[in-house]
């Protein structure tokens, strides 16, 4: 669950790329654990995102998108996208991701909506929204759900909490989804700019 708010990181050498890597590890209760890397690369309004495991298992997705943003005290970022998505499951993704600052609290949201090429059946919405607090900039902590077809449980909308840390270029963050059933769903993300 790669965090929404992935904006491109403005710098003095406006034309440089900005580079951010994350790798979440899903440990899921008699299930598949999988990991999940997605890498995204920004440049001034260009996007570009490859996912692994993000839309199914086995399934790669290419993302083309266009990087907005606005303020200063109340900051905007939105990136709407779209991507081909192959695979297990093979389609086309329109999806956008977007986020809100302001001060120390965040309300990101990243979704999509696979249609699937093969079988309509096999179309789906994802989202993943998260609202999170930072009482310091380097800690994290925060409510998440989210809606997936990666793995499935009882509940069709997964939800729990994040405790994130971050140092120079690298973040950690725990996720615990389902935290009041007998085996919640744990995700380990770690993540590098550059």
């Amino acid at each position: 669950m790669p965090n929404a708010a992935q904006a491109p990181t403005p710098g003095p050498a406006k034309s440089a790329w900005a580079y951010n890597l994350t790798i979440d590890g899903y440990v899921v209760p008699h299930g598949t654990s999988y990991i999940d890397p997605v890498l995204t690369a920004n440049r001034k309004w260009l996007h570009l995102e490859a996912r692994y495991n993000y839309e199914n298992l086995k399934t790669g997705s290419l993302w083309f998108g266009y990087n907005f943003s606005a303020g200063k005290t109340l900051v905007l970022n939105i990136t709407p996208m779209v991507g081909g998505v192959f695979g297990r499951t093979d389609g086309i993704a329109p999806g956008c991701e977007f986020s809100l600052t302001y001060k120390k609290i965040q309300f990101a949201i990243s979704n999509e909506y696979v249609f699937d090429t093969t079988s309509k059946s096999g179309s789906f919405y994802y989202t993943n929204p998260e609202i999170t607090y930072s009482p310091v900039t380097w800690f994290r902590v925060g409510a998440v759900a989210q809606r997936t077809k990666t793995y499935h449980t009882r509940l069709d909308v997964q939800r729990g909490f994040l405790i994130g840390i971050s140092h120079k270029v690298f973040e950690f963050t725990t996720y615990i989804l389902n935290p009041v059933i007998a085996q919640p769903i744990i995700e380990l993300e770690v993540g590098a700019s550059f």
